[in-house]
């Protein structure tokens, strides 16, 4: 997904109208679509959206592998910065551990 881009009135005006600032819901929305892109890992939603100085960062947990049962997935947790128009500019993987663990501040790999 490409960031956005300014709306002109006409081809002849000169200056292009600025874009109305993104919200929050709107930034979340764009970091996962970006990084379903990247990874093709599923998303399973945004746990975090901060403003930042130059932009946004935004924590999203991923499904990064799949097993049965279900209770034995493994996840993982990804951190995405956006600019204010919501273009990437970078992405990393933060913590990787099972579901359901309950001690994600010790013993996360990443």
């Amino acid at each position: 997904m490409a960031g956005r881009t300014t709306r002109r009135d006409s081809d002849s005006a000169p200056e292009p109208e600025p874009l109305p600032p993104l919200s929050a819901a709107e930034v979340a929305r764009i970091a996962i679509e970006h990084l379903t892109e990247l990874t093709t890992k599923e998303p399973q939603g945004a746990t975090s959206v901060e403003p930042a100085d130059d932009g946004w960062t935004v924590e999203i947990e991923v499904i990064e592998d799949r097993r049965i049962p279900s209770s034995a997935d493994m996840l993982a947790l990804y951190v995405v910065e956006l600019d204010l128009d919501g273009n990437l500019l970078s992405y990393r993987r933060t913590k990787r551990y099972g579901r359901g663990s309950t001690d994600l501040g010790r013993g996360g790999t990443t």
